[in-house]
């Protein structure tokens, strides 16, 4: 990092965490008392504040990372400071545990940034403070750093596992990510993303040997017609039931294998992945999922996925590939109506988003669903195009971590796409820096709506005399 960079890093962090510290006060002067999930989360942790690591809501379905980590920053902050009574793990005190994983997660962004761009020469270091900024504000993650829930801790650590995959720390990686998975247990899919890396890298080397070998410099690695995907999946075949290649990737990932099979007993000991409460957290082929994900996706990245040029390239490939994209459709159709779930939290809530999200468009006709099938083509080309830059394996890989961490997934809830999202906007090209300042504007207009919503216009149920806001 050259000097300049390294002051603007500094002032970018330093600027953000003031903005932050200044909207945590106000939140916490308006909401003193738990809200939402808090009313789990803060009782618990202060019960393993109290010393009582037996005591367990039922109600709870993730695992204790988040307490654990919250009495190990609070307990020797308050004997340093001589904290006592009520203020030590007070709501306010531990609401501030996820201001700390904010800017932690700023920093781990700007890392991630230079690491996964680092052959990208054009790219500036103002570029990347400015990236660093618009994803440490990313509205769904950035909102749920002012309460005590498990996301700004789950996405710190499954970011710092994965920054220490790329730096080839394997073991300090899996490491982070055993932390990942104590925060929220599906956070296991990120570790095998993180090991996925490395096969897909091992892959990459040995489908550029081959091609070398047999001198065919009409096939790419990264994209081609349908002839060159049969034949890499040929390729893949053969690579991966090879037990010499198979014992190298082993030997390369086996702190990842470890920490699955460990995943494994788990879920085999617990009889299930979730713990507490069970029937509101039911798994199921929920494969509009990932229709639902790739919206939410166009949504925050349309600077770069909803432009003029795109949507004439997508025409245009619809018009040379007219049978391949009625297929798509077909196949698309297909998924809406059979696995199609609506959660009775969806339709109950009136507090989430996502409860207007559905009454106001899924809900007006039957027909509405199966209408926005072209909407979500369009939207999964646009999201595959600006993936181009990387590998097929790659791609692949982070296809199955996709797919396995959304669509199991019953309840439509956009927390659940915060993590599928960072790594995606991690991994696309830089765009220009007009995209960039359009990108951040968007997040700082919706940061300020989602945050005045949730302040100013409260409500209440006609059967409760508590005090209900609008989130996310």
């Amino acid at each position: 990092m050259e000097r300049a960079e390294a002051y603007g890093f500094s002032a970018a962090m330093s600027g953000a965490f003031l903005l932050s510290c200044l909207l945590f006060a106000a939140i916490n002067r308006r909401q003193r008392g738990p809200y939402m999930d808090e009313a789990f989360h803060v009782p618990q942790a202060q019960a393993y504040c109290s010393g009582h690591f037996l005591q367990w809501d039922p109600m709870i379905t993730t695992l204790p990372g988040l307490y654990l980590v919250s009495v190990g920053i609070v307990k020797p902050a308050a004997w340093l400071f001589g904290w006592t009574g009520s203020v030590v793990c007070s709501v306010g005190m531990l609401r501030f545990i996820n201001l700390l994983f904010s800017a932690g997660n700023f920093y781990l962004l700007y890392l991630l940034l230079f690491k996964i761009h680092q052959k990208n020469k054009a790219v500036s270091g103002f570029q990347r403070i400015l990236s660093t900024l618009t994803l440490a504000m990313f509205p769904t993650l950035y909102f749920f750093t002012f309460l005590y829930y498990t996301d700004p801790g789950s996405v710190f650590f499954t970011l710092f596992a994965y920054l220490m995959c790329l730096y080839g720390n394997h073991k300090t990686s899996a490491l982070l990510g055993f932390c990942g998975f104590m925060f929220r247990q599906t956070n296991i899919v990120w570790t095998v993303f993180c090991a996925g890396n490395v096969v897909a890298e091992k892959l990459n080397e040995a489908w550029k040997t081959q091609l070398q070998k047999k001198k065919d410099e009409k096939i790419s690695c990264r994209k081609g017609s349908f002839s060159d995907l049969i034949r890499i999946l040929q390729f893949l075949i053969e690579y991966l039931t090879s037990p010499k290649n198979l014992v190298t990737l082993a030997a390369l990932t086996w702190p990842y294998i470890v920490l699955v099979i460990m995943f494994f007993g788990f879920v085999f000991t617990n009889g299930g992945i979730v713990v507490g409460d069970r029937s509101s957290h039911e798994a199921c082929l929920h494969f509009p999922q990932l229709f639902y994900f790739l919206s939410f996706t166009v949504f925050f990245s349309f600077p770069h996925l909803l432009t003029p040029t795109k949507i004439r390239k997508f025409l245009l490939s619809v018009r040379k590939h007219p049978v391949q994209y009625s297929l798509i459709a077909i196949i698309s159709l297909f998924l809406i109506w059979k696995f199609s779930y609506v959660h009775k939290y969806l339709l109950a809530d009136n507090r989430h988003y996502t409860f207007y999200v559905w009454r106001k468009v899924f809900q007006r006709h039957e027909l509405v669903k199966y209408l926005l099938v072209p909407v979500y083509i369009f939207a999964g080309w646009s999201f595959a195009d600006t993936l181009k830059s990387k590998s097929i394996f790659w791609i692949l890989m982070y296809l199955v971590c996709l797919v396995a961490a959304t669509v199991p997934q019953k309840l439509l809830e956009f927390r659940y796409f915060i993590l599928p999202f960072l790594i995606y906007r991690l991994n696309i090209p830089f765009p220009s820096l007009y995209r960039q300042l359009l990108e951040l504007a968007s997040y700082i207009v919706v940061n300020a709506v989602s945050f005045y919503l949730f302040l100013n216009r409260t409500f209440q149920w006609p059967n409760s005399d508590e005090i209900q806001r609008f989130m996310w």
